[in-house]
């Protein structure tokens, strides 16, 4: 059963008016899926994915094949494989003159597919796809949303087990094969650090310990992460610098971008299991980050703390707008002193306190506890607002 997605109506826009669309993302997040149904829109299509022998060997002529399929929409999944390729697509899109050339999908991150794809300046489109967002799921729990994650076949699964069982897998995956991609990268220093970022997920990045606790350098540390980022399994959230009078902790934090496999990495299987666990409070945290990224793929989103204890989870500027959103995973939220001395630092239009439930109210004037599925409409109101 195919499950729409909210991003759709954009990609198939940027398939009509541009010679080449980018869809980039995590692996398993449905982007191959994704492709091929807005490719049943389209009379002639190619798919090929170049993880198949059978696919990535009919482009060892590629000019040759590619021209023989001129007037199909391509379609090449996994392109980051095949990176030698772009020159040559950006001069057979010149050559035929077209919107709605190729599709490509890779699980490398928009940075490391522009540089092969410099050339294509002025004729590609690039668009993410993330693990599901709340609002695409239907009759799935927020519970089950927190502790499987947002992969389709984890959140699908029938059972948190079956659910766990593909996480492990996915990792073991990750750690053993896709990391082969990448030189000067081993799997047994990379699953110790991926442990050690879900231990202190949301929190400020320390290089320097997690350096002295694997035995390598600092700079070996940030590529690892660096990596991670790229691979779209970590966010790492910059901070936010408004004021240049305070004292501002300049560290990002990072956060493991999915919750699902933030609860494998901590062997948690089950959402019973994780409400109590110290690490619910920066789960629930990831879990919204990862759905306002999914809502408003330009928007900045920082984190801001100062010396003196001032602090919000994030900071986020949608179209020139400052909203601040704090995560509280409790039914009954309480801000700190720091939360109101940072709402008094960074002057947002509107102040967010999102909690795991389906209630809203408001706190003070401009503050208010929404659910999930009310942030986003909170947004919207607030950004279509004529304030």
């Amino acid at each position: 059963m195919y499950l729409k997605r909210g991003i759709e109506k954009q990609i198939a826009a940027s398939i009509k008016n541009f010679p080449v669309t980018a869809i980039t993302g995590p692996r398993q997040c449905g982007k191959s899926t994704l492709a091929k149904h807005l490719m049943q829109e389209f009379k002639n299509t190619i798919y090929l994915d170049l993880e198949r022998p059978r696919d990535l060997a009919k482009l060892n002529d590629a000019e040759l094949f590619l021209t023989a399929n001129k007037n199909s929409l391509i379609c090449i999944d996994e392109i980051q494989r095949k990176p030698e390729i772009f020159p040559l697509i950006r001069s057979l899109v010149d050559e035929w003159d077209r919107n709605g050339c190729f599709i490509i999908l890779g699980s490398a991150s928009r940075d490391l597919l522009k540089q092969s794809s410099e050339t294509l300046a002025g004729r590609i489109s690039y668009k993410r796809l993330t693990p599901f967002l709340f609002d695409e799921l239907n009759n799935i729990s927020i519970e089950k949303y927190i502790s499987c994650g947002a992969f389709p076949k984890s959140i699908l699964s029938k059972s948190y087990e079956t659910s766990f069982e593909w996480r492990e897998n996915f990792i073991t995956t990750f750690l053993e094969r896709d990391l082969l991609q990448w030189q000067y990268f081993t799997p047994t220093t990379m699953q110790k650090l991926w442990k050690m970022l879900a231990f202190t997920n949301g929190q400020t990045a320390n290089y320097s310990q997690l350096a002295g606790s694997l035995g390598i350098s600092d700079t070996s540390v940030k590529n690892y992460i660096d990596l991670l980022s790229s691979a779209y399994m970590i966010e790492v959230t910059p901070p936010y610098f408004s004021n240049l009078g305070k004292r501002l902790v300049k560290a990002p934090k990072i956060y493991i971008s999915d919750a699902g496999i933030t609860a494998a990495l901590l062997n948690v299987s089950s959402f019973s299991q994780l409400a109590g666990h110290p690490s619910i409070g920066a789960i629930w945290e990831s879990v919204v980050l990862a759905n306002i990224k999914g809502w408003y793929p330009n928007a900045q989103v920082y984190h801001y703390r100062t010396s003196s204890q001032s602090e919000m989870d994030f900071v986020i500027e949608i179209k020139g707008k400052i909203f601040a959103v704090e995560c509280k995973a409790s039914h009954s939220p309480i801000l700190s002193k720091g939360s109101y001395f940072a709402i008094e630092d960074i002057k947002p239009l509107k102040t967010f306190v999102a909690i795991p439930f389906e209630d809203n109210w408001n706190i003070k004037e401009n503050i208010k506890v929404v659910s999930l599925t009310n942030l986003k409409k909170e947004f919207a109101q607030a950004l279509s607002a004529d304030l």
